[in-house]
């Protein structure tokens, strides 16, 4: 029989038994939780697909993404997220968030698409949904359901498991126009929050760090205004505004010569008057300036309004200037970088299909491109400094990095040769390679999430990496105080193309597939 004293518990082993038990159920293993993540992920695959096929059959231009943002924000309402719209004076934009407390995390991707890119999925040829009418020539139908997949994903079991913090999603509206990230930090819609976990179509799975990533950019409009006159019995009573605009687009092509050849300019005439016997009394054009870093592109940009007043001077008109957005270089965070990577890397590529490889083939000798298909393994972890510094893109997920540790997965959906902003890049976007992709890219993001939860070190390197970045250079918007965001642009776009796109809306509950509702046959590699 065993004495009393050895029925008695020890103090001191209950002590450590109550101290390990209560981590134990808050700090689930973290490896498990991202097995969990990905196996949930895969189990929602159907609905990551819904959410791809719906917002490419929205095709909405930037400031003009109401579908796709009522979409989205009632996706996450009906999980429970709180929602917030027409914030920073947009009515599409939106914060979704749900739990609280600390960290703050948030996850963001665009959602506009781009003019005269219709194009039907699955056909490797040319084939417009909408003749010149809008489409996603890029693929921004992609990037909600990658991340509205895992804010889901992540909040499920932060409530399964009790792990504290706040998930918030948030929508890139017009990025294709840089239209909306500055006006988001300058209204304070970052201010608490710690990480920014960013999306973008791409056709490897990778992320990159460091700087400069891209080209800082300034879209602005100058207007000049003269006076109308019969163009035939009276020219001379008449100033032309449109000779101010060709007199400026001459000046500055002339100026290029004289320019770095990291520069990247270009406009367009967006009015140069009504009809050819009156006197243009009002003409528009719209310039992007982009170079490698802030005090080059604010220089660029002042050149090419000094070179527009010139021209106002030498055509007696006035000259007015409007700008659209804004973005400095991106700057995106070294140790956020590591732990996606990490991810990507635990995830892979997807399984590529016999079909979708013969789509991809098809689509590349159309455009002439080396046939090689989709690629079979995940990209590198780029560090951006390491490169050759040259221009290119721009994107205002850069205007976020520079006001929080911020890193931009680029998850697989597009086809490898494809020209940007081109229809041909919207051949796969409603495809089973946007829908593999897109799920891979919720894998990571959700993966990347606990680790931010679990791993407070994390955080902290984040953070560190964060200040050594802004310890000498301070973030300044390109946008005057007091600017608003121009919300009427592409309305009339939108408004014409309205009824046919309204036809073309997916319905989900009839058809399993955009693919299907189209009656496309998967792949259509032949005209």
């Amino acid at each position: 029989m065993l004495s009393s004293l050895s029925m008695k518990p020890s103090y001191a082993l209950l002590a450590a038994l109550m101290a390990v038990i209560p981590l134990r159920a808050q700090s689930p293993d973290r490896e498990v939780l991202k097995q969990a993540a990905m196996e949930m992920a895969d189990g929602r695959a159907k609905f990551t697909q819904i959410i791809v096929d719906s917002i490419f059959s929205f095709a909405e231009l930037g400031y003009q993404e109401f579908e796709t943002a009522s979409y989205v924000t009632g996706l996450l309402e009906k999980e429970g997220f709180r929602v917030q719209r027409g914030c920073a004076g947009m009515p599409t934009c939106f914060i979704a968030d749900w739990g609280s407390g600390k960290p703050v995390i948030g996850l963001m991707a665009d959602i506009d698409g781009l003019p005269e890119t219709s194009q039907k999925p699955g056909v490797a040829y040319h084939a417009p949904l909408i003749p010149n009418g809008p489409g996603h020539g890029e693929g921004h139908n992609a990037g909600q359901a990658v991340n509205v997949t895992a804010a889901i994903i992540a909040k499920q079991l932060m409530q399964r498991h009790n792990l504290k913090g706040t998930l918030r999603v948030y929508p890139g509206v017009a990025e294709e126009l840089i239209g909306s990230r500055t006006y988001m930090v300058n209204d304070g819609m970052f201010r608490d929050l710690d990480i920014m976990l960013s999306s973008h179509i791409s056709t490897e799975f990778a992320t990159t760090y460091g700087f400069p990533k891209g080209s800082a950019v300034v879209s602005t409009q100058y207007t000049f205004q003269g006076t109308s006159a019969h163009a035939a019995s009276g020219p001379w009573r008449g100033r032309s505004a449109l000779d101010a605009v060709e007199l400026m687009n001459v000046g500055w092509n002339f100026r290029r010569e004289h320019l770095r050849p990291e520069q990247r300019s270009h406009y367009v005439i967006v009015h140069g008057g009504d009809q050819p016997n009156v006197v243009p009394p009002l003409a528009t054009v719209w310039y992007y300036f982009r170079e490698l870093d802030y005090n080059r592109v604010r220089e660029l940009h002042d050149i090419g309004t000094k070179i527009g007043r010139a021209a106002a001077d030498m055509t007696d008109t006035t000259m007015t200037e409007r700008v659209i957005g804004s973005a400095w270089p991106g700057h995106y965070n070294e140790p956020l970088a590591r732990a996606l990577y990490a991810n990507i890397v635990r995830v892979g590529m997807p399984s590529w299909s016999e079909q979708d490889q013969q789509l991809a083939r098809a689509s590349q000798k159309m455009m002439k491109v080396d046939p090689k298909g989709l690629p079979g393994k995940v990209g590198g972890l780029v560090d951006s400094a390491a490169g050759v510094r040259a221009g290119g893109a721009s994107d205002d997920i850069a205007e976020v990095s520079w006001n929080l540790p911020t890193v931009v997965l680029s998850y697989p959906g597009n086809i490898p040769g494809m020209t940007g902003h081109h229809w041909s890049s919207g051949i796969s976007m409603a495809t089973p390679i946007a829908h593999k992709g897109a799920t891979a890219g919720a894998k990571a993001h959700a993966m990347t999430v606990i680790d931010l939860l679990t791993r407070p070190e994390l955080l902290t390197a984040a953070r560190e990496y964060f200040q050594r970045q802004t310890a000498a250079t301070k973030w300044q918007s390109l946008i005057p105080p007091g600017t608003k965001p121009p919300i009427q642009m592409n309305r009339e776009k939108m408004e014409r193309f309205a009824p046919e796109l309204k036809k073309l809306r997916y319905d989900p509950e009839k058809y399993g597939s955009y693919l299907e509702q189209l009656g496309i046959t998967y792949p259509t590699v032949q005209e």
